[in-house]
């Protein structure tokens, strides 16, 4: 496809995605540090071992270096809500920027105040009020997070809102539902410990580096410990709160787990793919082609982690497209025409609402509103043409899933590996486990890539659930302009990318301040 011919929508999409990937390379690594050093400093404090704290200092260098580039990255991204998706910002910004206005004014404050003591207060402020203002950067950071995980999970479950007509606005009625959203508790969860089994996988790796080189090896030590036990922890509970990622998904966007599983008829007792390769030869959900070359299937565990119960039935694509299967609640499925009727229904339902207002008909705009309240659940499928829309890409889903969940299964074997030998100090004599651990550097990075690959690929076409899809959520800024941003921040994002990799990689390079009388 000439890239001139990508559409606004598209082009705003790429710009988006290339922003948000470059961000979650750095945020990640900033929110694990963050609680890595935390830890280290509280048991420099207990024991009052100095070594402990010149541990903690040196991973303070890094935090520093990985937090100041990752703050540019956040800014830009939350800009585009406003030049490439103002009708979305419109459309849910009552709703959309209550939480990014918490992240902004609470975290983010709380972030710049307590990080300059962490920084300069070594030797000006006592040990328990430095630890506490470790303690600190680590919530605010946590917590900038949290808001902004909020808003995404609002996106994918729409809860606490009701739409005003009048201003065609969606208006937030419910904040406690809209935090407290079980999608938005989970996915917080998820997303902070992938975030510490980033920093534990990296903090190993350099630490790694270090036994192998033969330098500030007791410092390595000291390292791998605690990273070893941080990433066990992390890749278990990531397991335990992607087990709650999947049943929410299923019970919200039963579309998303569909694709994640590359299913296409719906079935009782449903199995859950553990190793299989698509069927390049499948190219419509009702086309009869078998969707696999082949597949080592887990009976009946998807109908298990999907609805807890291994006999339930789990629709696929073709069940969710033509509908008329049994729900939870005893009622039939609507099939995809049947949705995009009432959504049409509903979007004539709000112009004629508008016309009766202006015209003074008040009988008639309250039947109209009362029409379009019965609705709009379905609005957003007014504005789809066929059910192809519906569908998201299913292998770029399908295996980045699995690629995922095995990156997970590997390393919590690696971690498992190396606390064992951390434990009984015996990793200095582990030259293959150190080298492992280096070089598995980027392997969460790359899972916590996958998941919002997972997260995002999986709900298309909407940008909000049922509501809005991605074609009427755009600016009206022609692709031209776009693209002259999205080469432009290409290589401003890469340059901050190589800038901070060759910073890093100096700083470790030189290594931690050695002590008093020790050898470098």
């Amino acid at each position: 496809m000439d890239l001139l011919s990508m559409s606004t929508v598209n082009w705003s999409r790429a710009q988006f995605a290339l922003t948000a990937g470059y961000h979650w390379v750095f945020v990640p690594l900033t929110i694990g540090l963050a609680f890595i050093m935390a830890i280290m400093e509280t048991v420099y404090v207990k024991t009052g071992d100095v070594k402990w704290k010149n541990v903690t200092r040196f991973w303070q260098k890094i935090f520093g270096i990985n937090f100041a580039i990752g703050i540019a990255t956040g800014l830009i991204m939350e800009f585009q809500f406003g030049t490439n998706w103002s009708n979305y910002s419109w459309f849910v910004g009552d709703i959309f920027g209550a939480p990014l206005a918490i992240e902004g004014i609470l975290a983010f404050f709380m972030e710049a105040t307590f990080i300059s003591i962490m920084f300069f207060g070594w030797n000006r402020v006592g040990p328990r009020m430095h630890l506490a203002s470790t303690w600190l950067v680590f919530a605010g950071v946590t917590l900038s997070a949290f808001w902004i995980l909020v808003a995404n999970a609002w996106m994918q479950y729409p809860v606490g809102m009701e739409f005003n007509p009048e201003t065609v606005r969606n208006e937030m009625v419910d904040f406690r539902a809209v935090v407290l959203s079980p999608v938005a508790c989970n996915k917080f969860l998820h997303a902070v410990f992938s975030c510490w089994s980033v920093s534990a996988g990296f903090v190993a790796g350099v630490s790694s580096w270090y036994l192998l080189k033969k330098r500030h090896e007791e410092f390595a030590l000291k390292s791998i410990r605690l990273s070893a036990l941080t990433g066990l922890v992390a890749f278990v509970m990531l397991a335990v709160t992607g087990d709650g990622s999947a049943y929410e998904v299923s019970q919200k966007q039963p579309m998303k787990l569909a694709a994640m599983e590359g299913l296409y008829e719906g079935k009782e007792g449903a199995g859950l793919v553990a190793v299989g390769m698509l069927n390049p030869a499948k190219r419509a959900y009702n086309d009869g082609v078998d969707p696999f070359i082949f597949k080592l299937e887990i009976p009946k565990l998807l109908s298990f982690l999907g609805y807890r119960n291994l006999n339930a039935f789990v629709p696929g694509i073709k069940d969710l497209v033509d509908g008329g299967y049994t729900l939870r609640d005893g009622s039939a499925a609507l099939s995809f025409d049947e949705k995009k009727a009432r959504g049409k229904i509903a979007i004539q339902a709000l112009a004629d609402y508008q016309t009766a207002v202006k015209e003074g008909r008040d009988t008639d705009a309250a039947n109209h509103e009362t029409i379009l309240e019965e609705n709009y659940a379905y609005f957003g499928y007014g504005y789809l043409d066929t059910e192809k829309e519906l569908i998201p890409n299913v292998p770029l889903t399908f295996y980045s899933f699995r690629l995922m969940v095995i990156i997970g299964c590997y390393s919590i074997l690696l971690f498992a590996i190396l606390l064992y030998f951390a434990c009984r100090k015996e990793v200095r004599n582990r030259k293959w486990l150190q080298y492992v651990t280096l070089w598995s550097i980027p392997l969460p990075i790359i899972a916590g890539q996958l998941g919002w690959l997972v997260a995002e690929m999986g709900r298309q076409p909407w940008t909000i659930q049922d509501i809005l899809p991605i074609q009427v959520a755009t600016s009206a800024v022609s692709s031209g302009n776009i693209i002259a941003t999205f080469i432009l921040f290409t290589l401003l994002f890469t340059g901050m990318l190589a800038a901070e990799a060759t910073i890093l990689v100096k700083q470790i390079r030189k290594g931690p301040d050695p002590l008093s009388g020790e050898k470098a």
